[in-house]
């Protein structure tokens, strides 16, 4: 199979369920994944053979593909604000919109030193990750309930030389009348993007999300949409620092409902603001 006839091959399978452009993308995405071309490579070598191995591991991606997998977990990685991020189906995958999160940070925070960072339900581990690269000498730690997130997170550390102290936790444990599993210290910024998705929103969903991510990291009940931001409010009151900042990735359908939260709980300087397609993604407050 030469690469010509490869990249034909992916891409008549997968247009019909992903539509031409993203079947592209999809495609030179494979190509770097398995035989390491890139889209220069593609053309420059559309007429030689492919290893041998290729065609099968190729037929493998697609049959994956085709039940409407996501390309990330079926490649094992996604790409977050530059990094190359180990996914696997016990973590969300990394969305465009949240690198704004932290570059909202940076943007805020990138001429300080030393500051003591909490990301919490961390997953793979891309947002505690990022922010320990782009900080000057943070200290950072993060969160999440589940070993298996944590285990791919500190992977992702390790493989990216990046210091942040993981550990298991549930934000939840005083809503649910169990005490705390978050040691509080005091830290400069905390940042989440918790499960925020309500049930009632998965009839709208694509079947590769519902099908294969994780839900407990996506969705929240509809009659408490909010608790996750109820429980890190609560939290953010107790261990930000003086000045320290909450950023958090939020719903849009419930932008308002999230910022009066805020508000009440007793922060300041709480404000909304739009991702990049327009719609009221992130709050922010101050303590």
């Amino acid at each position: 199979m030469t690469t010509q006839e490869a990249t034909q091959w992916i891409a008549a399978h997968l247009r019909p369920i992903y539509g031409d452009d993203e079947a592209q993308a999809m495609m030179r995405d494979i190509m770097l994944a398995v035989v390491n071309y890139s889209p220069v490579d593609i053309v420059l070598r559309e007429q030689s053979e492919l290893p041998e191995f290729a065609p099968q591991r190729l037929r493998e991606i697609l049959d994956r593909l085709e039940r409407h997998e996501p390309l990330q977990y079926v490649l094992g990685t996604a790409r977050f604000h530059g990094i190359d991020f180990k996914v696997t189906p016990a973590t969300l995958i990394p969305r465009p919109e949240t690198e704004m999160l932290v570059d909202m940070i940076v943007d805020d925070c990138g001429d300080r030193t030393d500051l003591r960072v909490l990301d919490i339900g961390t997953g793979s581990g891309c947002i505690a990750i990022a922010l320990a690269r782009a900080l000057r000498f943070p200290t950072v730690d993060a969160i999440d309930i589940s070993e298996q997130a944590l285990a791919v997170a500190r992977d992702n550390a390790s493989r990216l030389k990046a210091t942040v102290n993981f550990r298991q936790a549930d934000i939840l444990a005083p809503v649910n009348g169990q005490r705390s599993t978050v040691n509080l210290s005091t830290y400069d910024i905390i940042v989440s993007n918790p499960p925020y998705v309500m049930q009632s929103e998965a009839a709208t969903m694509d079947a590769n999300v519902l099908d294969y991510e994780p839900r407990s990291a996506l969705f929240v009940p509809d009659d408490d949409p909010l608790l996750f931001y109820r429980a890190i409010a609560t939290l953010a009151t107790k261990a930000l620092s003086h000045g320290g900042r909450l950023y958090l990735e939020i719903n849009p359908l419930l932008a308002n409902e999230t910022l009066t939260l805020l508000k009440d709980s007793g922060l300041t300087d709480c404000r909304l603001h739009r991702d990049q397609y327009g719609r009221l993604r992130f709050a922010t407050a101050a303590l």
